[in-house]
């Protein structure tokens, strides 16, 4: 059994839907009284958010690093980000770390391919819909990312930040989403959404969205449920 180590609180609405999913979803695969070790290294959402935003990509792997390293000196043979945002720098920390790195990325874009979607539409925060970091291993798999307008991205990442991250649910909100991602089913053509935010889960799923969720963070637990139990 391997050793996980989590940077979480990225945020904490998200974390905790992780340690449970993890622990739990262990137990059903081992089938004994059995819970996994692992640890959780907590950083500040808030942080992460400032330095995106400021593009101070090396001050965030420093920041990141430094609960990396912490987890490693627990013990954790391997690592992963609960969230997709930090992901601006995934390879960066990937080159600095003693142990690998589980790619939240890289798991939805397998998925992706198991699923055979060719066409995808992306929500997350501003950093997430605009950056490279999260398309461009979809699009080398021959997966087309599509994004929302620049003020529906605005929007979109508004409510991530003021309202998600803190774990505030609003009806209005959910509307809102809902016809964003309708509007690009009917004028791109999307196949899917892709949850890019581990928060948006809080709000959308299959359930009530126009189209089939790629929940970015299920996806993510079951590859390291997978990886713990190898």
């Amino acid at each position: 059994m391997k050793k996980l180590g989590l940077v979480g609180g990225m945020g904490p609405e998200s974390t905790m839907p992780y340690y449970h999913d993890i622990v739990y979803g262990v137990k059903e695969r081992v089938g004994n009284d059995f819970f996994p070790n692992l640890t959780i290294e907590s950083v500040n959402v808030f942080e992460v958010l400032r330095l995106c935003g400021e593009q101070k990509y090396d001050e965030l792997t420093d920041y990141l690093m430094k609960a990396i390293n912490n987890l490693v000196s627990s013990g954790a043979d391997f690592v992963a980000l609960s969230a997709n945002t930090p992901h601006i720098v995934f390879h960066r920390l990937q080159e600095r770390a003693a142990v690998p790195l589980v790619s939240i990325v890289e798991a939805t874009r397998d998925e992706a391919i198991r699923l055979n979607k060719h066409r995808l539409g992306l929500l997350g925060t501003i950093f997430t819909m605009t950056g490279d970091f999260f398309r461009m291993p979809f699009e080398n798999s021959g997966i087309e990312i599509v994004v929302p307008t620049r003020e529906e991205m605005e929007f979109v990442n508004l409510k991530i930040s003021s309202e998600l991250e803190n774990g505030i649910i609003k009806e209005k909100t959910l509307e809102s989403f809902q016809k964003i991602i309708g509007r690009m089913q009917k004028e791109n053509g999307i196949e899917a959404i892709i949850l890019g935010c581990t928060e948006l889960p809080l709000l959308l799923n299959d359930k009530v969205s126009p189209v089939p969720c790629l929940d970015t963070m299920k996806i993510h637990v079951e590859t390291l449920i997978s990886r713990i139990v190898e």
